[in-house]
């Protein structure tokens, strides 16, 4: 909603939402094709009729993705109420629906400053027409034109709306980018700077040392050795930190990739991951990742739910992930790749793995400790 349309696919779909609002057309078209009017008159109002259409689904269809600029956009709604008055004027009463199709364009393509008088300004014009013609009983129109107008500066507004969310969710999700780009920087910083800086002195002393005190320098060089290792390890640490699973994380993006694909999904609201185990938080994180690929790729479901409880068992506490769907489960006869490396990956953090058929679809069921150091006993 409020970008232009990317492939025609899309412009079709969007063509189709303004269509149906042309019946306010019907009464001028049945009055070209049975009305009393001489051949010049029906031809000179059948070309009229087709120049209102085409300026209106141009400003109302550019408008949803790139609009014209003001002062065009002044022009052609100033033309579609020339015209409107024209034809009414000229062909009589049944045409006095098209001034809610200006009053529609008033309200989708000007500013709400301009749309507020400009709306009125064309309720107040067709009725001054009707009155011209003699018709009676407009006040039912004169309403309908009101609050279709006005109806239409909400829907731009919803509009505006809906771009300037979608810019602020860009803008936070680079924040957020860049948030974690200085916090891996600073983590880096403080975990090499020290070191660095050691090998760095210690080198410089070690080659003082050489020609003189090999045997100091040998010293030196050792430490430089194990400073360099301890280093490598911390930053090692680092970086299996960055690169664990969380849970929050792929529940959210288990959303975004289950909707994408059309699966409608149930998820836990606001799961309580207090106490959790690192570990076991980001091998459940794995688990549901899985789960959501093969729902995605393999299952051909519908629909899909997750679900994140504690269960208290005789082999102690479990934190239990049940993701469940109404698809086939893929088309393999036996566990792929997938299911057995998340098997090992549960049963090396203490946990076990359930997968297969369930009443109306698949169901895999991942368990792991809640408390650390828990022991579970056997995996199976």
């Amino acid at each position: 909603m409020g970008e232009p349309p990317r492939d025609r696919a899309e412009a079709l779909r969007k063509l189709v939402w303004i269509l149906p609002w042309l019946i306010f057309l019907s009464s001028p078209v049945h009055d070209l094709v049975s009305g009393p009017h001489n051949t010049a008159a029906t031809v000179a109002g059948g070309a009229g009729l087709m120049a209102f259409t085409g300026i209106y689904l141009t400003l109302v269809f550019r408008n949803m993705g790139r609009p014209f600029s003001r002062p065009v956009v002044g022009w052609l709604v100033a033309v579609l109420g020339i015209l409107a008055v024209a034809l009414c004027l000229t062909l009589g009463v049944p045409w006095i629906g098209l001034f809610v199709y200006v009053s529609v364009a008033c309200g989708a393509t000007f500013p709400l400053k301009t749309a507020y008088w400009t709306i009125p300004l064309t309720a107040v014009a067709m009725l001054l027409v009707a009155e011209h013609d003699g018709a009676d009983g407009m006040w039912v129109l004169l309403l309908l034109v009101l609050l279709i107008g006005f109806a239409m500066t909400g829907v731009r507004q919803l509009v505006r709306t809906t771009i300037e969310l979608r810019q602020a969710r860009a803008t936070v999700a680079q924040l957020a980018a860049n948030e974690e780009r200085l916090r891996l920087a600073r983590d880096l910083h403080d975990l090499l700077g020290h070191s660095l800086s050691l090998i760095t002195l210690k080198s410089e002393l070690a080659g003082r040392m050489l020609p003189d005190h090999p045997d100091k320098a040998a010293q030196q060089v050792a430490d430089i050795e194990q400073v360099s290792r301890q280093a490598l390890v911390d930053v090692r640490e680092a970086v299996t930190g960055y690169r664990r699973p969380r849970l929050s994380a792929e529940l959210a993006g288990a959303r975004v990739a289950l909707t994408a694909a059309g699966v409608s999904v149930e998820l836990p609201d606001d799961p309580d991951l207090a106490g959790v185990p690192e570990e076991s938080e980001s091998t459940l994180a794995w688990a549901l990742r899985e789960a959501v690929t093969n729902v995605v790729r393999h299952s051909g479901a519908t629909r899909c739910t997750v679900d994140l409880f504690r269960r208290q068992t005789l082999d102690g506490a479990f934190l239990e992930l049940s993701v469940e769907d109404n698809g086939s489960g893929g088309p393999g006869k036996g566990p792929g790749n997938g299911l057995t490396g998340l098997t090992e990956r549960l049963a090396k953090a203490g946990g076990m793995l359930e997968a297969g058929r369930a009443e109306r679809g698949f169901r895999l069921v991942a368990r792991v400790p809640f408390a650390p150091g828990t022991d579970v006993g056997s995996p199976a």
